[in-house]
């Protein structure tokens, strides 16, 4: 293991101690699909360049996950990181990282790669995803 993924896995491994209800086992962190890590890596990254606090990241994302209750989420763990990302991208734009517009328009961007793409294939993101 290098030095950077060693650094990596004890960071997420202190935020699956520090943020309550994360999937985990004995290792740290489970996903159950890649964007679920890639949600979980950024939010991470951008925790370490210093945009939020894990206080205050837990607190948001607890208002998320009430908010999604409320809305009738079964609350059975497996919307655990539709969550994470609300909160991620509530957090980027509360904290001016993005703003609500452009990230409409890069979820708009990539819907449209998604549906061209044929299954089974990478997905990738062209200028005209964003023209539109």
């Amino acid at each position: 293991m290098s030095e950077s993924s060693a650094i990596e896995t004890e960071a997420a491994g202190r935020v699956a101690e520090a943020v309550p209800g994360i999937p985990r086992d004995e290792n740290g962190p489970v996903f159950r699909a890649p964007w679920e890590a890639h949600a979980f890596a950024m939010a991470l990254a951008l925790y370490q360049k210093g945009l939020f606090a894990w206080s205050e990241w837990s607190a948001m994302l607890g208002e998320e996950i009430k908010k999604a209750q409320a809305a009738g989420d079964p609350d059975t763990g497996e919307t655990y990181y539709l969550h994470w990302l609300a909160t991620l991208e509530r957090m980027v734009a509360e904290k001016g990282a993005a703003s609500v517009q452009a990230l409409a328009q890069h979820y708009q961007a990539w819907e449209r790669a998604t549906r061209r793409t044929p299954h089974g294939k990478p997905i990738q993101l062209r200028a005209e995803d964003f023209d539109q």
